[in-house]
């Protein structure tokens, strides 16, 4: 007699999605339940809610919905969405202009011991500047497989063979960060 395959009995379905490395959970799930998926999933959350916030801000202005924060001691320093289309300057992603005003307010172009907190993931000329200012942990929400340099398209911010490497949690309310992209661009088309 052949052994037969374990039938799952449990009557509760997985909250989680698990896609190329990255866990992420249902909205309506984020509210109830404490997922432990990076060091700190629930301050990562929180950051993440103000980024998408000025996200939509950025949407409002006519940008590309993509917001940033950048934390040091637990405590935000600076947040930017894009202004590229506002300032008339293609490097001024939302990354990049937190990453100024981070430096100014923190009298240091190091950004030693900060976090940043993007909606998407960075591309390339943001993931340089990451390196650049030493900028230790990035927390992004979802994956630009057009022009991702984390891990979609090339990955910058971890390569051995730079001098300084990004420790990354992605994934941190990727679905909200992608519907406002999408949400976007339908109107934009």
């Amino acid at each position: 007699m052949r052994p037969q395959p374990l039938e799952n009995r449990s009557t509760s379905t997985s909250i989680f999605r698990f896609h190329e490395g990255v866990v992420s959970l249902a909205l309506q799930e984020l509210s109830s339940k404490l997922v432990l998926c990076s060091r700190d999933m629930r301050t990562d959350i929180e950051f993440m809610e103000l980024a998408l916030e000025v996200a939509r801000e950025s949407a409002a202005a006519g940008e590309v919905p993509i917001g940033a924060i950048l934390v040091h001691d637990h405590k935000m320093v600076a947040r930017s969405g894009n202004r590229t289309i506002r300032d008339c300057d293609p490097t001024a992603h939302a990354e990049m202009v937190v990453l100024r005003e981070a430096s100014r307010v923190l009298g240091n172009y190091r950004l030693a011991g900060t976090t940043l907190y993007v909606t998407v993931e960075p591309c390339s000329m943001c993931a340089g500047a990451m390196i650049h200012a030493r900028v230790p942990r990035l927390v992004y929400g979802c994956d630009d497989p057009k022009g991702g340099a984390v891990r979609s398209c090339f990955e910058i911010v971890q390569s051995p063979r730079l001098n300084h490497q990004v420790e990354v949690t992605s994934g941190i309310l990727a679905s909200e960060c992608a519907a406002i992209l999408q949400a976007f661009f339908v109107i934009r088309r």
